[in-house]
């Protein structure tokens, strides 16, 4: 348990081997803008500083990405904000390494809008400490 009577939960090492940000959306608007996100909780008493590596299939890694998820609370990231250290490319295949100094949970979710009919995947991520 932690100082606020919450169990001590995630793992500092995290990864999604599926990842692909369509260039193609059919709504309009964020809300509607095929994307790639992950959710980050740290439900901890300190904040979780994570890096976020991305790997390819015919290039080099990509990263690292760096954000800061504070003590209880979460952070829902989208793939496609990512600029720095540059731009996650579309229509291309890549899978993430999540690494936290804090414990973690992380879920995965795409949101598919290049037909009318919308697709959405969501998952849990695979962990490992």
């Amino acid at each position: 348990m932690n100082g606020a009577g919450t169990p001590r939960i995630g793992r500092t090492a995290w990864a999604v081997a599926e990842g692909y940000i369509p260039s193609q959306s059919t709504g309009s608007g964020r809300a509607l803008e095929s994307h790639e996100a992950i959710c980050l909780l740290n439900a901890g008493q300190a904040d979780a500083h994570v890096t976020i590596t991305l790997y390819f299939a015919d290039r080099d890694p990509a990263g690292p990405y760096r954000v800061t998820v504070g003590a209880r609370r979460t952070l829902h990231l989208r793939f496609n904000d990512l600029r720095d250290p540059e731009p996650v490319p579309r229509d291309t295949d890549y899978a993430s390494l999540i690494l936290s100094d804090e414990p973690i949970v992380v879920q995965h979710t795409r949101l598919d809008s290049r037909q009318s009919a919308l697709a959405l995947l969501s998952t849990v991520a695979y962990s490992q400490d």
